[in-house]
């Protein structure tokens, strides 16, 4: 693993594109990029998925449809049905935004209900939680992947990309110590070059969230921000 080569990262990727203006268009050219070098799947917000699905109609590369997203403050039943329509919508896995306001409060039978309900809309559908690690102390992070390793949850995943700050090695290799071997660890939010990709990956991390995919499959220097 420690000796990945550029190219050898895609099937870790999931190619994303959450921004609110994104257009069909823009959803298009993810998904021919995800077919051309490889990825995983592509990560989109949940009303681009019949555009996704149809695009990568024949492919390997999934669809992941990220729910009540980015805030996750909303009902746990709106997140349920969201996840329930898109699936049926086309998406092989999805990515929820555990309630973290309930989660600092100390709510965790909440936080738990939340996540079941999620878990429970996805039948056999991958869930990925996502802690938003940048708003919480080591003790609510470690607490949030002991309810997903409980609830038996697909990955834990970091960050949204969308609040403070993105992923970290330290909370990485955390989240990894928490959940076990058998759960998977997304790295999501500031995974834009090579380097960071493997240093993820050698810190626990069996999936990367990135708009990146490309720079870091092919070791070059990303333009700009990203997630």
């Amino acid at each position: 693993m420690r000796n990945l080569e550029p190219a050898a990262m895609a099937p870790y990727i999931d190619h994303t594109l959450l921004a609110a203006d994104a257009s069909r268009a823009q959803v298009a050219t993810l998904c021919e990029e995800a077919r051309r070098y490889g990825f995983y799947s592509v990560c989109v917000n949940s009303a681009q998925v019949p555009h996704a699905a149809q695009y990568l109609s024949g492919s390997a590369v999934k669809v992941c449809a990220v729910v009540g997203f980015p805030l996750g403050a909303g009902l746990s039943e709106a997140k349920g049905f969201e996840a329930e329509r898109a699936i049926a919508a086309g998406a092989g896995e999805i990515d929820m935004v555990l309630n973290i306001g309930w989660l600092k409060e100390g709510l965790f039978d909440q936080v738990r209900a939340d996540i079941a309900q999620v878990l429970k809309a996805c039948g056999s559908v991958p869930l990925k939680v996502i802690l938003e690690t940048c708003l919480l102390d080591d003790a609510q992070k470690v607490r949030a992947c002991e309810i997903c390793r409980e609830l038996g949850v697909a990955f834990v995943k970091t960050s949204t990309g969308f609040s403070r700050s993105g992923a970290t090695l330290e909370d990485v290799t955390l989240m990894r110590r928490t959940v076990g071997p058998d759960i998977g660890v997304k790295a999501s939010g500031g995974v834009r070059d090579y380097a960071t990709a493997l240093a993820m990956i050698e810190a626990g991390a069996t999936r990367l969230g990135s708009s990146s995919g490309i720079v870091i499959v092919s070791d070059a220097k990303a333009q700009g921000e990203g997630y």
